[in-house]
């Protein structure tokens, strides 16, 4: 029999990839693997979900991994992180939301929704809106501009934002949300002492820091139904001098616990530090165990009884996921790049047919390109999926980077991305 997974683990019992999973609030994961969020570009040109995401969701819907974690959703369709976001704001989109949810619950998955504000990371080219950010302080990436800071009043709105988009996706038949707190976005801002400077209710230490999300947190837990499920992705730490460390991400956690989270995602990096896709110095023991944020993992695990953990980032092989499982370090493993090229992966580890998932990616061995070389060579991958097609894992860099400028021109290639 598999152990509750709503108490920390236990030495003795072991965890496996093919067992369920229940949740502290009610419902069940099939099985431990999760697709984790990409961002898949496939919204029509208001911010509407496409029948190519239905399409894209069904092929990994039938793939089986026990939860999919959809790409980030916008809360706010005057700041998108890239082009052709979902933006969820209302139900102006609602049958299209519940074609989305239902094609990719169709196979036995659970979906969530990553709900998301990009702040600083907003992709101003395309509307003109100068981005906005607890403080005005630009991100170290070329193409980004120093944001607006926002005001008391803008913040509160925001919060509110979060919590009717995930009171919309529930409406529309998801499982859950997730909100993003990882990777240098609007929640991920407010934590870093490097971005928050602010010195009033919402920054100036620690404690303040974290309101935001905490606050996001309990609104969308009012806006939501009581056994509708509210998870996290947080960073272990920002991989930045002076930025949001291990030691505060851990405070955080724990507090996110007490306020009743569902589940956690831990990541790690920002856009200026993308620990997230292997771009962080690794110790021996990290490559060996594969899994980037796993030793983070162990050191939180306690401190978070009845809270499931999802480690992302790194897992290729069968071994080491099952390893990490058993270990009691995390409850459940998380892929995402090499489902853009096996979307049906899962189904095979768990069968027991493919003991490792295909590498994947492309990159030019140019330094300051090579990171969104990578991550529009797999967007590409998903929209082949979206229409029904085969990725194509040959596909050379160069013809990657020839199409993101023939579609998006030059101000396409920065490394801003994300799930």
């Amino acid at each position: 029999m598999p152990e509750s997974p709503t108490t920390v683990p236990s030495r003795g019992a072991v965890a496996r990839l093919a067992d369920p999973l229940e949740l502290p609030r009610g419902g069940a994961l099939p099985n431990r693997i999760v697709k984790s969020a990409m961002s898949e570009q496939l919204a029509d040109r208001t911010g509407g979900p496409t029948p190519e995401l239905a399409r894209l969701y069904a092929r990994w819907g039938r793939g089986g991994a026990g939860l999919l974690v959809t790409g980030n959703v916008m809360v706010d369709r005057r700041h998108l992180g890239e082009p052709r976001n979902v933006v969820v704001e209302d139900d102006r989109d609602l049958e299209g939301l519940r074609s989305w949810a239902t094609a990719a619950k169709a196979g036995g998955a659970r979906a969530w929704v990553q709900v998301n504000h990009p702040g600083r990371q907003a992709m101003w080219f395309a509307g003109g809106r100068r981005p906005v950010a607890p403080s005005a302080v630009a991100a170290d990436v070329p193409g980004y501009v120093t944001p607006r800071e926002l005001t008391a009043a803008e913040i509160e709105e925001i919060v509110a934002r979060f919590a009717a988009t995930a009171a919309v996706v529930e409406r529309a038949g998801f499982d859950g949300v997730q909100l993003h707190g990882a990777h240098g976005y609007l929640i991920s801002q407010f934590l870093s002492p490097r971005s928050n400077r602010r010195d009033d209710a919402w920054g100036g230490d620690a404690l303040r820091r974290r309101r935001f999300v905490l606050e996001v947190l309990r609104a969308t837990r009012a806006a939501v139904s009581p056994g509708f499920p509210v998870g996290i992705k947080l960073n272990s730490a920002d991989f930045q001098r002076g930025g949001f460390s291990e030691e505060e991400s851990a405070e955080v956690l724990v507090a996110l616990a007490e306020e009743g989270i569902d589940l956690i995602e831990i990541s790690g990096g920002t856009y200026e530090a993308p620990a997230m896709i292997g771009q962080a110095r690794q110790r021996e023991s990290t490559r060996r165990r594969e899994a980037y944020f796993l030793e983070y993992a162990e050191t939180v695990r306690e401190r978070l009884p009845g809270v499931p953990l999802l480690v992302t980032g790194g897992f290729r092989g069968r071994n080491a996921m099952e390893e990490a499982l058993a270990s009691g370090a995390c409850d459940l493993v998380g892929v995402a790049r090499p489902l853009a090229v096996a979307p049906d992966g899962p189904e095979e580890l768990l069968a027991g047919r493919l003991d490792r998932l295909p590498a994947s990616g492309a990159r030019l061995g140019v330094r300051t390109l090579d990171g969104a070389i990578d991550l529009h060579w797999h967007t590409r991958q998903l929209h082949r999926l979206g229409a029904g097609g085969d990725p194509r894992p040959g596909e050379p860099a160069w013809r990657t980077a020839v199409g993101v400028l023939v579609d998006n021109g030059w101000g396409a290639l920065r490394r801003k991305r994300g799930g």
